[in-house]
């Protein structure tokens, strides 16, 4: 069986206030093309749809176009919610969409409930597994606490389960919104920290001839069997280096596993670019950036004049600017700078009792009571996502 793995469309989204509604328009009629052209028995979308969970009228009209080719092509489509969409929106319509070929998972509750398909070997079942935000889902899988790992691990359970019901042979594809051990972040991920931790272990889709992940957004291959597709387009520089591509899987008779990528058309490149003002301008080997989306890093230490009216004059895509003067060790400022520099936010906040206590950092019960109350106010923030 053929499978078209992709994730993370974030359709809506904006690039630095850059509208990339033909960028992923054109993302769409690629994905239509591929269908057809290589042949592909099933696509598959892990999660995250849409960038918000109320999306600008565009973009669902640009979703709903999306659905009605791949329905025309006669090509069945599994797609779960993820952690920027609203489940319940994605959801709407789920029953009826069935009866074209597009099966939507958004519920935690349906997640062993596979959608079945069949190719001259058997049967190969594919489940769903809608990001499980776990202060909101625990109750409903009697998971022992509100951690990723453990609601997530309780849902592949059920996954096991029912597949060991099916006749011998039967394959699996699992398709999952997470963050799983050995990935590589970028900055344009919400950040789905509980309690600290935000990873599960690679090892909780054992069972699972194929996961496929969506939540990061730079493809990756975790093991054989467990990857991630990346978002189709870059939504942040950090993925300057990323190729966009999505994942060509070849399922065998006997659940073996042959992946190619294909790769998904770029708008424009990115660049980041750093040094003094004066030398980016006068740099004749950065002309190969000249209609590139260009990230901008100064480091003269006292800021210039219209910094960004001149990039433009040479850099005219330039969409970020960014201050870095170059410091001495012993400048105050560099050492503020150096202390914050990839933090998180529990990090930063136990620097801060420890600043405000002369040196002495949180113990143990302070830095839980931190945890909890960065985690509630995460979850909040997504309860009132779900209620919108």
């Amino acid at each position: 069986m053929r499978i078209l793995h992709t994730s993370d469309w974030h359709l809506g989204r904006s690039f630095h206030r850059v509208s990339l509604l033909d960028a992923q328009a054109a993302f769409l009629d690629h994905l239509v093309a591929t269908v057809r052209d290589r042949d592909v028995d099933v696509v598959l979308v892990a999660g995250d749809v849409y960038d918000r969970a109320v999306p600008p009228l565009a973009a669902v009209e640009l979703f709903d176009r999306a659905l009605h080719r791949l329905a025309e092509a006669g090509v069945p489509t599994v797609m779960i919610s993820g952690n920027h969409d609203s489940a319940r929106r994605l959801g709407v319509g789920a029953g009826l969409m069935e009866h074209a070929g597009i099966h939507l998972r958004t519920d935690p509750a349906g997640c062993d409930t596979p959608v079945l398909l069949s190719d001259a070997h058997g049967e190969v079942a594919f489940y769903g597994l809608p990001y499980l935000e776990p202060a909101l889902v625990r109750a409903e899988f009697k998971a022992a606490k509100a951690a990723h790992e453990a609601v997530l691990g309780a849902a592949m359970e059920r996954v096991r389960a029912d597949l060991a019901r099916r006749a011998p042979g039967t394959r699996c594809v699992v398709l999952a919104h997470a963050f799983v051990v050995g990935g590589a972040p970028s900055d344009s991920e919400r950040d789905i920290t509980v309690g600290g931790v935000a990873s599960v272990p690679v090892g909780i889709f054992d069972g699972a001839d194929y996961a496929a992940l969506g939540h990061l957004h730079g493809c990756q291959t975790l093991t054989e069997r467990v990857r991630y597709a990346g978002s189709p387009l870059a939504y942040s520089f950090s993925e300057t280096a990323h190729r966009k591509t999505m994942w060509l899987v070849e399922l065998g008779p006997d659940g073996g596993i042959d992946a190619e990528r294909v790769d998904c058309p770029v708008p424009r490149p990115l660049a980041r670019i750093r040094g003094p003002l004066d030398a980016l301008l006068g740099d004749p080997g950065l002309a190969r950036h000249e209609d590139s989306w260009v990230e901008a890093t100064l480091t003269d230490p006292v800021r210039p004049a219209e910094p960004m009216a001149r990039l433009t004059e040479r850099f005219p895509y330039t969409l970020s600017l960014v201050f870095a003067p170059e410091r001495g060790e012993d400048d105050p400022l560099a050492s503020y700078a150096q202390r914050l520099a990839g933090r998180t936010d529990q990090q930063i906040a136990e620097d801060f009792v420890a600043h405000v206590r002369g040196g002495a950092g949180p113990d143990d019960r302070e830095r839980a009571v931190l945890r909890d109350a960065f985690d509630e106010v995460r979850v909040d923030a997504a309860k009132r996502e779900v209620s919108r």
